[in-house]
């Protein structure tokens, strides 16, 4: 099972409820090497999904000091491709190793 680090809307219950239809299970996780920057979101449902007009995106920055926590969450194969639908066109998918060591999917900005 993949796992996707969800470090802004992801997180919320009615995000997940109406993505996935479901809410997701997940643990904290730490992602070292990326800094956070604030994206205004234009798509009218994610803007009603999430109801919050600026989202989180991350930036690598290569700096292991810079941190991001989040919630490292287990998802299916099918459940991936419906965050990516999720997500706007300003981000793209990319896996990577966490502070824990596990593996899993990030959303950065392309």
């Amino acid at each position: 099972m993949p796992y996707l680090f969800s470090y802004g809307t992801l997180q919320k219950e009615q995000v997940q409820m109406e993505t996935f239809g479901r809410l997701l299970n997940g643990q904290r996780d730490i992602l070292t090497g990326y800094r956070l920057k604030m994206l205004e979101v234009t798509d009218p449902e994610v803007l009603r999904k999430s109801n919050q007009k600026y989202h989180p995106i991350l930036e690598f920055s290569g700096n292991t000091e810079d941190e991001i926590e989040g919630i490292l969450f287990e998802v299916t194969d099918e459940e991936i491709l419906q965050a990516d639908e999720y997500e706007v066109d300003d981000y793209k998918r990319i896996e990577t190793v966490f502070k824990s060591g596990k593996k899993g999917f990030i959303y950065v900005a392309k």
